[in-house]
């Protein structure tokens, strides 16, 4: 398993502020916030990362075309959520990364025209950086932004650049093959 990617102890602090707009309240506040600004905005694409932003997406009838998931809530075991898709990938991902295969498998699932569900064997957090950088634009990434609410990024060329020199402060050094 190639590791891509590493978080860094000073952008684990800056990871912890949100890459997009923070969404606060409860499930039902964030939920109809969030149906006005995709209403309003009309997003080419939706992806969420994480596995209660998946579950509460789908049950207000917005149905990402990308659900990212690894079967925890905030550190801990939960039953899978049930999510619409037509193709399931799994991949392996250990906290405070992102592997090739992780990497891969989001780039495919964008390119399809099909609904997909990645199950990470590991953890899906920093997936949202892959998820914004390869999304087209006018996308939204949405994740969850543990006790405020979600985080929903609107794929712009500005915010795929941001998240480009994050990603490259991760950049692990690899070998060529």
């Amino acid at each position: 398993m190639a590791i891509v990617y590493s978080l860094t102890p000073e952008l684990r602090i800056k990871l912890k502020k949100p890459i997009g707009t923070l969404i606060r309240g409860s499930f039902a506040e964030t939920m109809r916030i969030l149906k006005n600004m995709t209403e309003k905005e009309k997003p080419a694409f939706i992806v969420s990362v994480g596995d209660t932003v998946s579950k509460n997406l789908t049950e207000n009838h917005m149905v990402p075309q990308l659900s990212i998931v690894d079967n925890r809530a905030m550190r801990r075991n939960i039953q899978p959520v049930p999510l619409t898709a037509e193709q399931t990938i799994h991949v392996k991902n250990p906290p405070a990364t992102i592997t090739e295969e992780a990497l891969g498998a989001i780039q495919e699932a964008l390119k399809s025209n099909r609904r997909v569900k990645i199950v990470v064997d590991g953890e899906e957090d920093l997936l949202a950086l892959v998820a914004v950088l390869y999304s087209p634009e006018n996308a939204f990434v949405i994740y969850g932004q543990p006790y405020e609410g979600i985080v929903a990024v609107k794929v712009t060329p500005e915010k795929k650049a941001e998240i480009a020199g994050i990603l490259k402060a991760m950049e692990n050094v690899r070998k060529a093959k």
